[in-house]
């Protein structure tokens, strides 16, 4: 039987291959098999690839360098696009990239030409600006939109590129208007560039760096952060004599998810592959050849462990793409 799909990726010149590994692609090395899968090196690619997808009603999904993402076990029943276009270029006071282009890489630059602001994602394991943006990346007190002018985007309704403000991205804590819409698909970033003294930002990210190396466990794949620290406030007499360092979390709004789930007995938990990380417990690990299976079991026990010493409902940070939608609550 003729595979259409694959005859209409093959007429527009796409090299589009057929069930390829997705924990190749991801920074957990967990997930199988796409159906299809598909490296776009440039926008035009990328554009005719999902045209070709929506066309033929096959479910897709695109990802930048696969961190801050855990795909099923059995894989993904469709289409999953790399973007893997990565150019930058600095016009006067703006810095324009594209949605493949690196964090770390970024930081880079940045402190070369001693511009300051972007010294936080130095370190960030495969993360891209596009992911970045998706889900409204911050660390150390600083956040994504803070230096952010214009988002690109593909909008998959007419397959027109517009030009969304700062304003129109409704970022929020982990959020934005790109995780509520499915049709907008980042293409590129501008962002207005702060000059400070290059010794002075090469010294901060050279701090930071050096506090992900030692409270990040930095030597075992991951997805980054597992849940969203939440923004709450204790009332709870028990819980603060129990538990005196949150009266200094009440004091700044947010609790740190590592500290509820250490707390609640879980650092160093393991389920098949997969363990709540000694260094840092928001992190689960992929320790000898995880499954997905694994991590969500890890997951789903730190959420029901926190809920009943703390009631918090501890909220995912990281999509779960192939599953039932229902997998994780």
């Amino acid at each position: 039987m003729k595979d259409k799909i694959a005859e209409e990726f093959k007429k527009n010149s796409l090299d589009v291959k057929k069930r390829v590994l997705l924990k190749n692609y991801t920074t957990y090395k967990i997930g199988g098999p796409a159906k299809y899968f598909f490296v776009a090196t440039d926008r035009d690619d990328l554009i005719k690839a999902l045209e070709i997808a929506k066309a033929f009603g096959m479910p897709f999904f695109v990802i930048g360098g696969g961190s801050n993402m855990l795909f099923s076990d059995k894989g993904f029943s469709g289409l999953v696009v790399k973007i893997s276009f990565s150019e930058f270029r600095k016009e006067g006071s703006k810095l324009i990239t594209d949605a493949g282009f690196e964090m770390t890489k970024l930081a880079s630059y940045a402190a070369e030409e001693g511009i300051s602001g972007f010294e936080w994602m130095a370190g960030i394991p495969a993360g891209t600006v596009g992911g970045a943006l998706f889900g409204h990346a911050q660390a150390f007190g600083y956040r994504m939109s803070d230096l952010l002018e214009s988002v690109e985007v593909l909008n998959l309704k007419n397959f027109k590129i517009e030009n969304l403000s700062k304003e129109q991205c409704k970022f929020a804590l982990k959020n934005s208007v790109f995780k509520k819409n499915s049709n907008l698909v980042i293409l590129s970033a501008t962002f207005n560039v702060e000059n400070g003294e290059s010794q002075k930002v090469e010294e901060q990210m050279t701090n930071l760096l050096s506090y992900r190396r030692n409270s990040h466990p930095l030597d075992y794949p991951s997805a980054g952060s597992v849940f969203i620290n939440p923004e709450k406030k204790i009332k709870n007499k028990k819980l603060l004599k129990d538990f005196p360092e949150l009266a200094n979390f009440n004091e700044k709004g947010i609790i740190p998810a590592g500290y509820l789930i250490d707390k609640a007995g879980l650092r160093g938990k393991k389920i098949g592959g997969a363990q709540i990380s000694e260094k840092h417990a928001n992190f689960i690990i992929n320790v000898k050849n995880a499954k997905a299976r694994d991590v969500i079991a890890l997951i789903k026990l730190a959420q029901r462990k926190v809920k009943k010493i703390f009631g918090i409902n501890l909220e995912t940070e990281i999509r779960m793409v192939g599953f039932k939608s229902d997998i994780i609550k």
